[in-house]
């Protein structure tokens, strides 16, 4: 059995207005444009759980869109509260190292 350590963010900074950086505990550091990651949002509100067809719509996104906390949940992911009100999220630390 292969023995994996887990890769987990050490640092979640805000850079700028509309950037967001994670640097990680194997050294990467991932780049996130804050509107694309909020379009990116796979919860239920967001995504269909039995199409995977997206349901929100891009449109209604603001623009200047941005995170209003970031919070741990567990040992696997974050949780964003965005200034549109939405919260319902978790972004595994598996799917932001896939979109970086």
């Amino acid at each position: 059995m292969e023995n994996k350590v887990a890769v987990k963010p050490i640092e979640i900074k805000q850079l700028g207005e509309q950037e967001l950086g994670i640097q990680w505990s194997d050294g990467h550091l991932s780049l996130f444009q804050v509107r694309d990651l909020r379009l990116k949002c796979r919860c239920a509100v967001c995504v269909d759980e039995w199409s995977g067809e997206k349901i929100m719509k891009e449109k209604e996104v603001p623009q200047d869109v941005k995170p209003v906390s970031i919070e741990t949940v567990g040992r696997y992911g974050l949780r964003v509260v965005w200034s549109d009100g939405h919260q319902t999220g978790i972004y595994t630390y598996d799917y932001l190292r896939q979109l970086a």
